[in-house]
């Protein structure tokens, strides 16, 4: 098959390119200098670059030369950003224009907003915030210089300088990454997975010796109770209805809902990802509960990619699933 998946050796680039591998395409990876021999080692993966963030526009010819698709993921949208989004001139799968939405907290916010779907309290200033707060940065740092207030003290001692982040409401509850993925070839929104994140010290043994810290470490899997799952298919189809009036297209493969389930089993979502998340990868090889209701057989996030991009290649649509 004349074409090759392409991303970022990290995050979830093992899952992407092990499945479309799988599904007959040739991969690359771009891994940053010193990480080459481990991706290299691995029998799915074609062709491996060496490039830091910085220096991917000189990859731009080889990879049109070898007719690259490239799948963008939380590494991306961390280490390269809206910017480079919009300067690396290969075809990306699903919105590039998400990217710079999501790279902006508070334009998160009001894409959550706009879909209807409930969110937590989000305070303009210091002086109008209602503790417990919890203060979060801008760009997908995995929960890294995230701080948590009790009160407004701490919250102003704690405030990091400058503009570039978004105090929030603390909602007490269950954590919940809820997976999807926007189907333009099958024209549907699918429910297709659940995480929780293993954070640092806030899930590890701190004994109140440390300040909390969300630094995700890794991720674990969640089945959610079966009666949330009609509110949590329409939340999806919401979000994406609210991409295409935001973006003027319709979404296009994985994104995620990040919410906190209360015990009175309200969802608030605090935030989203545009993209494919690094809880996918506890479904590797395996699938999960619920990509097995859409399809007989197993299905994995990055297994779902290539079969969208396969679907839309064999119908000449390639335009409508990359921008």
């Amino acid at each position: 098959m004349n074409l090759t998946v392409a991303t970022l050796a990290s995050h979830t680039a093992l899952q992407i390119l092990r499945a479309a591998k799988k599904q007959g395409f040739k991969t690359a990876a771009i891994t940053e200098p010193g990480r080459e021999k481990f991706y290299s080692s691995f029998g799915f993966i074609d062709k491996t670059y060496v490039a830091r963030p910085d220096e991917l526009e000189m990859l731009v010819e080889p990879l049109r030369s070898e007719n690259a698709v490239f799948i963008p993921h939380g590494s991306f949208v961390e280490y390269c950003g809206p910017r480079r989004a919009a300067s690396f001139n290969i075809p990306f799968f699903g919105l590039r224009q998400l990217i710079g939405v999501e790279a902006v907290q508070a334009e998160k916010m009001a894409l959550l907003e706009s879909a209807g779907i409930p969110t937590p309290k989000t305070f303009q200033t210091p002086e109008e915030a209602e503790p417990p707060v919890i203060v979060k940065l801008e760009g997908a740092k995995g929960g890294r210089g995230y701080l948590l207030a009790r009160d407004r003290k701490t919250l102003l001692e704690k405030l990091p300088p400058g503009p570039g982040y978004i105090i929030q409401e603390y909602v007490l509850g269950v954590p919940a990454y809820i997976h999807y993925f926007a189907s333009p070839m099958f024209n549907r929104v699918e429910l297709f997975g659940a995480d929780i994140r293993y954070e640092s010290n806030v899930d590890g043994r701190i004994l109140g010796l440390r300040e909390p810290s969300f630094v995700v470490v890794g991720n674990r899997p969640l089945v959610l109770r079966e009666s949330l799952l009609p509110q949590l298919i329409e939340y999806g189809e919401r979000f994406a209805s609210a991409v295409r009036r935001r973006l003027g297209r319709e979404m296009v493969g994985p994104f995620c809902l990040e919410a906190i389930i209360t015990d009175e089993l309200e969802v608030k979502v605090f935030e989203f990802s545009g993209r494919i998340v690094a809880g996918t990868n506890v479904y590797m090889g395996v699938g999960s509960p619920y990509s097995a209701l859409y399809f007989d057989g197993l299905m994995d996030m990055g297994m779902r990619i290539s079969l969208e991009l396969k679907t839309a290649l064999e119908r000449n649509m390639l335009d409508s699933v990359t921008t």
